[in-house]
């Protein structure tokens, strides 16, 4: 398997932002971010985690109804980025 460059990393993160912008207040499923950018499950999930570090994007740790996720994972914009975006556009 080729490595990817920082810049495409880079790139996909942005247009991992751009789905969540998109879909905002909505949380996403990993595997549908996944989909949607066109790369596997497990990459995906590493630049997700990468996002939240930088605070960028917060993980979904409990369903509506107040149940705690135990497998899946959902992800959503963080409301500061989403206003900046929001700015932006």
């Amino acid at each position: 398997m080729s490595r990817i460059s920082l810049r495409v990393r880079e790139k996909i993160k942005e247009e991992i932002l751009r789905v969540l912008f998109e879909n905002f207040p909505r949380p996403l499923y990993t595997k549908q971010i996944a989909d949607t950018v066109l790369r596997n499950d497990e990459f995906t999930l590493v630049l997700l985690r990468e996002l939240e570090k930088k605070n960028f994007i917060n993980r979904v740790r409990k369903t509506r109804q107040g149940f705690e996720f135990s497998a899946r994972k959902q992800w959503s914009l963080d409301q500061k980025i989403y206003s900046a975006y929001k700015k932006l556009t």
